[in-house]
């Protein structure tokens, strides 16, 4: 198992890509710390981890938009394990609206949830990874991220600034034996295409030379992979999962 024993945050834990890469890392062998806004979500993924995949699976409220729910989790982990291996900055949310429409509230609260949270927890565990002389750091991304998408100025902002940071953090961490890599997701099957009309969906899958949208494993896999000692030279990357949607 390639995560044998790894301690592992995963933000938005609860549901779609988040999920999936609990139940990958809980079948790689890691220790899943799931990290989610709502306690009954948080709780479903760790009875399922713990019951499915008998994993070594813990659960935790928080906000990435609230440090204090962050630094909870963080020192109740340390307290535990006495260390963290892997961090997936996956909590994520939409709110899109064309530029001329968007309010500052939408703008403001993604950039919050997507940019400002994935900072926030990074923050938590950047010097006990680099004291530790190990530890990997994965950013949620998106296609968007590199060549934006109608009505989403704000979640284009804020994946094109994830990434701006994994390169930051390659270069600052690197040395101290930290490695920091973005995953860029397509299209993918997940409750926040639910309100997408069917034909869209149905002309999102045209675009992709595979001829369907990414699955939540699709990503998990990449996750696990990157997370493993396996890419112990990636660092820095840019890594688009999308079936070649952009093609």
């Amino acid at each position: 198992m390639r995560l044998s024993g790894k301690i592992s945050i995963i933000t938005g834990a609860a549901r779609g890509i988040g999920a999936a890469t609990a139940h990958k890392f809980a079948q790689e062998g890691a220790v899943v710390i799931a990290c989610d806004v709502e306690q009954a979500g948080v709780d479903a993924i760790v009875r399922e981890l713990c019951e499915a995949k008998r994993a070594q699976a813990t659960g935790f409220v928080v906000d990435v938009t609230k440090p204090a729910t962050i630094r909870a989790m963080v020192d109740a982990v340390m307290d535990k394990y006495g260390r963290i291996d892997v961090l997936v900055n996956n909590a994520g949310i939409v709110q899109d609206a064309q530029l001329v429409k968007m309010s500052e509230v939408q703008f403001d609260r993604v950039i919050d949830v997507n940019l400002k949270g994935t900072y926030n927890c990074t923050k938590a565990v950047a010097e006990i990874m680099a004291q530790q002389g190990r530890g990997v750091i994965l950013n949620a991304s998106s296609i968007v991220g590199l060549y934006g998408n109608f009505g989403q100025t704000n979640y284009a902002a804020s994946k094109f600034g994830v990434i701006g940071m994994v390169k930051t953090w390659a270069r600052e961490l690197g040395r101290k034996g930290v490695r920091a890599n973005a995953v860029c997701p397509g299209f993918v099957e997940t409750p926040i295409l639910d309100s997408i009309p069917e034909k869209v969906l149905e002309a999102l899958r045209q675009r992709v030379p595979l001829g369907r949208l990414g699955r939540p494993e699709d990503i998990a896999n990449t996750y696990a992979f990157l997370a493993s000692d396996e890419a112990s030279y990636i660092n820095g990357a840019v890594i688009e999962v999308s079936g070649g949607a952009t093609i």
